[in-house]
């Protein structure tokens, strides 16, 4: 009774946070936003000195989903790989020890992720670029001539880097519950070890492979520090990863806020509130995506 009582508490309070924070952030945003509310959702650029402000969260918005997007793409399949490489594949002690390392990689700071891509990612990717554009140049996507470096490539890595160990982690844990017995049916019916994994291990772990997805999605969402560092910070709506650009809305609100009037405060803060509702409806997302599939196996 106590337990449960607490745990009850603990929940409730989870939303109460929740919708502190949302009642914050909208009494913040709503002066900045009331000053020109068409503009805010279509403008790409930001202006927020003097007498006649212009801002909006179009480029921003498109910069966060972008990097976001590509650093699943690239993230998701390595992370599905490695994952099941320590469940079904590598040896136990191998296992355990790549774990470990991987779980300590998901413990680094953004920080020490930023300052290692800008450093140490920036010419190999400023090459990478270069033979990019010349080899698949007629792409829109790495149309761009240049100057390379800093891009949306360089960010999206970086980012994808980050978020590995934790789709990694949490799949692993996914496919390591598979029950036993659907294993070895698989393989009693002449299955060999991968097509096991692909008719028992994968379809029993969708689920929680959908839910460690969308964990990465928010974190790559939220991520400021390390797309501060890595991004061109140009305010600009374009599909290409290979030219100076690319801003996100954690990364705006880290590079601008220590220098902004209360008009661009208030506007970093409305920012923060379309980058809420985003994570918000990502995360509403996922969840009906997870009790549709649990709905559709307990009926199955």
């Amino acid at each position: 009774m106590i337990f449960r009582g607490t745990a009850t508490a603990a929940g409730s309070m989870v939303l109460v946070i929740i919708a502190a924070i949302a009642v914050f952030l909208i009494v913040k945003a709503v002066p900045a936003i009331n000053k020109d509310t068409e503009n805010f959702f279509t403008y790409k650029s930001w202006f927020t000195d003097g007498d006649t402000p212009q801002f909006g969260v179009a480029a921003t918005v498109f910069g966060t989903v972008l990097t976001g997007a590509l650093a699943l793409l690239l993230a998701v399949p390595v992370a599905l790989g490695i994952a099941l490489c320590l469940s079904h594949y590598a040896h136990r002690r191998v296992a355990t020890s790549l774990g470990f390392v991987i779980d300590l990689l998901a413990a680094v700071p953004s920080v020490v992720f930023g300052l290692w891509g800008r450093d140490y990612f920036y010419e190999p990717i400023t090459n990478f670029s270069k033979w990019l554009h010349d080899t698949l140049g007629w792409l829109p996507i790495f149309g761009s001539e240049g100057p390379y470096g800093k891009s949306i490539l360089l960010g999206s890595i970086v980012l994808a880097i980050m978020v590995l160990p934790i789709v990694t982690s949490l799949s692993r844990e996914v496919f390591m519950q598979t029950p036993p017995e659907n294993q070895e049916a698989a393989l009693a019916l002449g299955s060999t070890k991968w097509e096991m994994i692909r008719t028992a291990v994968l379809p029993y772990g969708k689920a929680g492979i959908i839910a460690s997805v969308m964990l990465g999605l928010g974190r790559a969402l939220g991520e400021t520090i390390a797309l501060a560092l890595t991004l061109g910070g140009v305010y600009d709506i374009k599909w290409d990863f290979l030219g100076p650009g690319g801003v996100t809305i954690a990364s705006n609100i880290a590079n601008r806020f220590g220098e902004a009037n209360d008009t661009g405060r208030g506007a970093l803060i409305a920012s923060g509130l379309v980058l809420f509702a985003i994570t918000l409806v990502v995360n509403m997302a996922a969840r009906a995506i997870i009790y549709r599939r649990r709905e559709f196996v307990g009926s199955a």
